[in-house]
């Protein structure tokens, strides 16, 4: 229980004040895309250590520990990413996914329905395509894991970076309007 409890404490100490310095290293390593983000390599190994933290032995070298994790995680990812198509998204698209869309009766305007589809055409690919998916096309998270391999965590984590950055961009896009 001493050695869970220890683990534990070391681990979250290091990627409370090594956050940043680990996502320079995987930045410096990979570049993002769809199938590879450097918070979602930091979160897939933060949860692997910190779900097994029990079963490790007594962690001295948290540093060395926690990076040869990552960069092993770098080389997974390297060796398991397959070319994807990336999901084109057009006004068209976005016109019959609203047709599908079953009315909430909390209608927006035409101007926001505009610049919510011009923010959503902004995001890079891997946020643009999980919003379509999740929000758009009404497939969970589990299909669309089992489709691409990417974890249903990193899927969620994915989407909500993207409607933190689409709340953004509304946010100004709005306020410039009614200036």
């Amino acid at each position: 229980m001493n050695l869970e409890s220890e683990n534990n404490k070391k681990l979250k100490e290091f990627f409370g004040s090594e956050y940043h310095a680990l996502k320079g290293y995987v930045n410096s390593r990979i570049r993002d895309n769809v199938n590879r983000d450097a918070e979602d390599i930091i979160q897939d190994v933060a949860l692997k250590l910190f779900s097994g933290a029990d079963r490790y032995a007594p962690i001295n070298n948290v540093a060395g520990f926690v990076y040869r994790s990552i960069k092993n995680k770098i080389i997974d990812v390297m060796r398991t990413t397959k070319k994807t198509e990336s999901v084109e998204v057009n006004e068209e698209f976005l016109d019959l996914a609203e047709i599908f869309q079953p009315p909430s009766g909390n209608e927006f305007s035409d101007n926001i329905n505009s610049v919510l589809k011009e923010c959503i055409n902004d995001l890079k690919p891997g946020y643009k395509e999980i919003i379509i998916a999740i929000d758009f096309e009404g497939y969970t998270y589990k299909e669309i894991s089992q489709e691409t391999g990417i974890p249903e965590g990193t899927l969620m984590s994915r989407r909500h970076r993207a409607i933190g950055i689409l709340y953004k961009k509304l946010e100004n896009k709005i306020n410039k309007e009614n200036r």
